[in-house]
């Protein structure tokens, strides 16, 4: 190993005793365990080498270092998670400063890049098709689970919520659901004629036999038990008719982002979908307005004077 090198040989031990006395204060009074400890060590001889090139010194450093610094480490190939613990690690660095009196600036200003958003994925309508398709309704468990499926695509519920409804949260007369969301929130959400259709003809042809003469059980989705189905089975239905459809790209959410998607690219307003979704702030629903840039090219080419 070679002289001044650590074990791991990522960064020799800084010498500063700013950065001793933090170490120890993380130490002692934070109870920092020794991965940490090591972590911000190493942090902290990276961004040293770095201010070392411009013979810069730790207390002069301001938000435009901080900035070139995170371009540095984007350029080493670090990833967007890595940089951000490396300006969080200098945060807590010159927070500490701060408190001994020895560094004017306010550190909380610095900004860490942030993870891009995940959109949400989708199912194509040529997949969507094939996985509504999937459940044979002529046999056990069928019509049930052509149901469930054709249900959660047509109101865009979570599986929780699914699970949650009961026979009488269904209005085949006004065509819509009436579902309890997150904090307990009733909404209404519309169903298409294929949703009502498909649970009409299961509550017609196998829910009386999957109650076992239980009238009074109110939920709408059972299982073979004669007990409401919970969130867990119906992710496992929905997994089980995804690998016959050969849909590969399966979660929880997938109907519901599917709904969202495809609603929104039919032209729906989004404070709609919003509803619709039970989101209580708009910048939720705000993620599905990407998914589609070809439509929103395409309006820009019809309608924009310049387009």
């Amino acid at each position: 190993m070679k002289p001044g090198r650590s074990a791991k040989g990522a960064h020799p031990p800084t010498p500063d005793p700013r950065v001793a006395n933090f170490l120890a204060s993380m130490e002692l009074e934070r109870g920092a365990l020794g991965n940490t400890l090591a972590a911000y060590r190493r942090d902290l001889a990276s961004f040293e080498a770095f201010l070392g090139k411009t013979r810069r010194d730790l207390l002069g450093v301001d938000a435009a270092d901080i900035t070139n610094y995170c371009g540095t480490l984007a350029a080493r190939g670090l990833s967007v998670a890595s940089i951000a613990r490396h300006v969080a690690t200098l945060r807590s660095f010159y927070r500490f400063l701060s408190a001994e009196g020895i560094y004017a600036h306010d550190p909380a200003v610095w900004e860490a890049p942030k993870k891009p958003r995940k959109l949400p994925e989708a199912l194509g309508s040529a997949e969507i098709e094939k996985l509504l398709a999937a459940p044979d309704a002529r046999k056990k468990g069928g019509s049930r689970d052509r149901a469930i499926l054709e249900l959660m695509y047509a109101t865009g519920l979570r599986v929780s919520e699914a699970a949650g409804l009961a026979v009488g949260d269904v209005d085949f007369e006004v065509g819509y659901v009436r579902c309890r969301g997150k904090g307990d929130k009733e909404r209404l959400v519309p169903a298409g004629r294929a949703a009502l259709a498909a649970v009409k003809a299961y509550l017609g042809r196998e829910r009386p036999a999957l109650a076992k003469g239980r009238a009074e059980e109110p939920a709408l989705f059972l299982s073979r038990s004669g007990r409401p189905l919970d969130r867990v089975a119906l992710w496992g239905i929905l997994r089980k008719w995804a690998k016959v459809a050969g849909v590969r790209r399966i979660h929880p959410h997938i109907l519901r982002h599917t709904f969202a998607t495809h609603l929104l690219k039919g032209g729906a307003d989004l404070r709609v979908v919003q509803e619709m979704l039970g989101h209580a702030d708009i910048s939720t629903s705000q993620i599905y307005t990407h998914v589609d840039v070809s439509r929103l090219k395409d309006v820009h080419r019809r309608f924009h004077p310049r387009g």
